[in-house]
């Protein structure tokens, strides 16, 4: 199958209240702790930030997640990333 057959998952993202924020369309999250999320959607990179973040929920088979806390920022970073880079490529960066 080329790139042009596959369906990406949809993104969407729902912020309840600066408290709930569920994403749809992960396809992988490279880090997380109490300040900091950054994950990979089928849109590109996102990050997300706040303090007391936590992740409540992810499914890798629906690409799902929830994180709750105090989200200060939400914010893209390359729409063409949608992996964490390989251990070269973060040299090479």
């Amino acid at each position: 199958m080329n790139d042009v057959n596959k369906k990406l998952p949809i993104h969407n993202i729902i912020l309840e209240g600066r408290k709930k924020l569920s994403v749809s369309g992960v396809t992988d999250v490279d880090k997380f702790d109490e300040s900091t999320v950054l994950l990979y959607t089928s849109m590109g990179e996102m990050t997300v930030k706040g303090t007391d973040l936590h992740v409540n929920g992810l499914s890798v088979e629906s690409g799902e997640m929830s994180i709750e806390g105090e989200i200060k920022s939400i914010f893209y970073g390359d729409p063409e990333r949608k992996a964490p880079l390989s251990f070269l490529g973060k040299i090479f960066r």
